[in-house]
């Protein structure tokens, strides 16, 4: 049976809008902040409070539940885009649309999904909290427990490498409430910041996307009543694959942005540096540099697109968005690091852009699914065919 059509590389009218309108964000408040959020390895406050006003913490969201009601493949473009300048400003977005917003949306009641989402589009972070010391890519080797006791959930455990836990305010936990039965006791918790016993542990220094916060979460005795539990007891392993899923979609589209971004300030150095008595750009080997990173990007956008497009229709995407994330990241590694090769020695200070992204580069083969386990992913769905 033939696909159905979908225009990868045309974009509608609201989506040249809503384009311009992050492209005037980047540059008129991303960028002049850009070297102190990395030194400082802080989100500008006025950086977030532009996210929420412009709508992009809640792109998918129904406009009835405040947000605004646009599509996942907007919310790709969106992160693309803002990952141009800054993929910490990027990452911030994607963990609250392609996983924070979208589990609620899927799995949430409608009473959660009236309670909650309003609230993340218009003035909460939220972050997803998998991951454990000893729980990486073997995402199911939880050890924080939730005990059933005198009718609320008692959670106990420490959670590693969470995103957006500096400044979120709600928080996906999942914890084991029945270890007996392995990954079919998982479960997933809505947690908020203020719950007596929750506290945020330390926050990681970071190699790079040093604005974006990476925290340890702790809880103690923390209790949550029925109506915070997200899907079905035992189910939340269901809601970490099948989220996590998606959310490759958007890693892919952070590196593609990233890539683009490295290829921009590459493509302009080249064309002012001058050596030998004139622009770096008029030698081949710079201008066979520059078309490789350009026919690069352009396939890693393609990927990370399709993965979207079969994600909207409903079609199977697993192994679609394992290869728009693995191909990504390695084309985000190449572009960044022949940028800092093309500045030559400039590019290896911070005084330049291409450092920062070299940097930042090097997380798109470790989070929401390492370089290995994307893989695997492919392996198998190609070996099961």
């Amino acid at each position: 049976m033939a696909e159905t059509a979908f225009p990868l590389t045309k974009m509608n009218d609201d989506q040249e809008l809503l384009l311009a309108e992050v492209r005037r964000f980047n540059e008129e408040i991303v960028r002049p902040r850009l070297a102190e959020m990395d030194r400082e390895a802080k989100l500008d406050p006025l950086v977030l409070k532009h996210l929420f006003e412009m709508g992009l913490m809640g792109i998918d969201v129904p406009e009835q539940l405040g947000g605004s009601g646009m599509t996942f493949t907007d919310a790709i473009l969106v992160i693309m885009e803002l990952a141009r300048v800054d993929p910490s400003v990027a990452t911030v977005c994607d963990v609250q649309n392609t996983l924070v917003t979208n589990a609620i949306q899927r799995w949430g009641s409608e009473q959660q999904k009236k309670v909650y989402l309003p609230s993340l589009a218009a003035n909460t972070v939220g972050a997803y909290c998998l991951s454990e010391a000893e729980s990486g890519s073997d995402a199911f080797a939880l050890r924080t427990r939730a005990v059933r006791e005198a009718g609320k959930w008692r959670l106990n455990g420490n959670k590693l490498w969470i995103t957006n836990g500096h400044e979120a305010g709600l928080f996906l936990v999942f914890a084991n409430a029945d270890p007996d039965k392995g990954y079919k006791g998982i479960t997933c918790f809505i947690v908020s910041r203020d719950t007596p016993g929750f506290e945020i542990g330390k926050k990681e220094d970071k190699l790079g996307i040093r604005a974006s916060s990476t925290v340890e979460i702790i809880l103690k005795d923390v209790e949550i009543d029925d109506d915070r539990v997200l899907g079905e007891v035992g189910k939340g392993y269901k809601v970490a694959i099948e989220t996590l899923n998606e959310g490759r979609i958007g890693i892919g589209a952070q590196m593609v942005g990233l890539a683009q971004g490295a290829l921009d300030h590459a493509t302009s150095w080249a064309k002012e540096r001058q050596q030998f008595g004139r622009a770096i750009a008029g030698f081949q080997a710079v201008q066979f540099a520059l078309a490789t990173m350009d026919a690069k990007i352009e396939a890693a956008r393609l990927t990370v697109l399709n993965a979207a497009r079969r994600k909207e229709m409903g079609e199977r995407f697993v192994r679609e968005a394992a290869i728009a994330k693995w191909f990504a990241a390695e084309v985000a590694d190449h572009c960044s690091s022949m940028a800092v090769e093309l500045y030559g020695g400039y590019g290896f200070t911070r005084d330049y852009p291409v450092e920062k992204l070299f940097r930042d580069a090097k997380i798109g083969k470790i989070y929401e699914g390492t370089h290995f386990m994307q893989l695997q992913t492919i392996a198998k769905l190609l070996l099961a065919d």
